[in-house]
């Protein structure tokens, strides 16, 4: 391939692609140099460091999660647009393994608040309003959501599940199911009024 047609955009895709084939921690500078068969000098224009190229493929995965998901959720509510949502993460993992682990690396404050991670919080919230949760519940129901479709498909992916029945799509929509019966019946804080029963 032509150096002339490389393009920091172009080294971006072609990195997230390297993620999938390989895994994201192998994914360097030099690495993206031998597959476009030039030196490691001539992508520096483009990219700063290896961990500047991770960090673009983590951009680069955040929004096509975010593209994906808001295109899952047009139209739904409640239970659906949970499912949904969930769906979009466990068959973007599937589909790019490398790119979906480049979604979770650590970003700095200032690129995280311009990033598309942004919008994933958006449509959770979204999602949890019509649940009719308010805050503080809403957040610890965010972070709950995150822990459990980030778990499962994590454990999922790395065979944790695969030496018994049943089949993991089984568990996954009785893991939805249960999630949705949590959402609605949300449990009130301890030794809250509601829950007081001296």
């Amino acid at each position: 391939m032509r150096r002339a047609g490389l393009t920091t955009e172009r080294l971006t895709r072609a990195g997230a692609e390297l993620a999938d084939e390989v895994g994201f921690d192998q994914v360097t500078v030099s690495a993206l140099a031998r597959r476009f068969d030039v030196k490691v000098a001539s992508l520096y224009s483009h990219v700063k460091n290896s961990q500047d190229l991770k960090t673009r493929i983590a951009l680069l995965a955040l929004e096509e999660l975010a593209d994906r998901a808001a295109a899952a959720l047009a139209g739904r509510a409640g239970k659906d647009a949970l499912a949904a949502f969930a769906n979009v993460y466990r068959d973007y993992a599937r589909e790019h393994p490398g790119r979906y682990a480049a979604a979770q690396l650590r970003l700095d404050p200032e690129t995280a608040a311009a990033s598309a991670g942004v919008r994933h919080a958006q449509m959770t919230r979204a999602i949890l309003r019509g649940y009719d949760l308010t805050e503080p519940d809403q957040t610890h129901a965010v972070r709950m959501l995150g822990s459990v479709f980030h778990g499962y498909v994590s454990l999922e992916m790395g065979g944790g599940f695969s030496h018994s029945a049943p089949d993991t799509q089984e568990t996954w929509s009785r893991m939805l199911d249960a999630l949705d019966a949590l959402l609605r019946n949300w449990p009130a804080p301890p030794n809250s009024p509601t829950t007081h029963t001296g």
